[in-house]
């Protein structure tokens, strides 16, 4: 038996559920479609779509890009340690970095967990030594270099 997320009662009902589960499949999908599909009219679901946009439920649309379709092999998890008060510069300066995907606080008071993708071992190296190491307040680095992919959050399924 498959686990459910029951997510709590956010203002949003059964239609807007699928609604956002076809977008989450194909966030491409024509209004004409997607009505098509549940039993509404283009309006009814553009109206729906932009309720939810208005309430932040939907924060936006992107495009997932394949890394290793445009010459980035490497994809790397990071656990960075920082002296306390110079967490939020850290933080800052990383989250400006093209290679980092994504950059978080994580429990304890200066514990940072990033994500970063690469060309290859020699660019993650360079990230590392020209950059992640010298940063001023950096306690420890530890990296783990991502073997295989079974799932992605990619926006958060229902």
């Amino acid at each position: 038996m498959a686990f459910e997320y029951n997510i709590p009662n956010l203002d949003i009902d059964d239609i807007d559920k699928r609604i956002l589960e076809m977008l989450h499949e194909n966030s491409r999908i024509s209004y004409t479609d997607l009505g098509k599909e549940i039993g509404l009219s283009r309006v009814a679901v553009q109206a729906r779509i932009n309720n939810l946009i208005e309430k932040g439920i939907i924060e936006k649309f992107t495009t997932v890009i394949n890394p290793t379709k445009i010459g980035m092999h490497v994809s790397v998890f990071f656990n960075v340690e920082v002296e306390p008060q110079y967490l939020e510069e850290v933080a800052q300066k990383l989250a400006e970095e093209h290679a980092v995907t994504s950059l978080y606080h994580m429990t304890g008071p200066s514990k940072l967990h990033m994500h970063g993708i690469f060309k290859n071992n020699q660019e993650m190296e360079k990230f590392l030594t020209k950059k992640l190491y010298p940063m001023r307040g950096v306690v420890s680095v530890d990296c783990q270099i991502l073997i295989k992919r079974y799932k992605s959050r990619m926006g958060m399924k229902l």
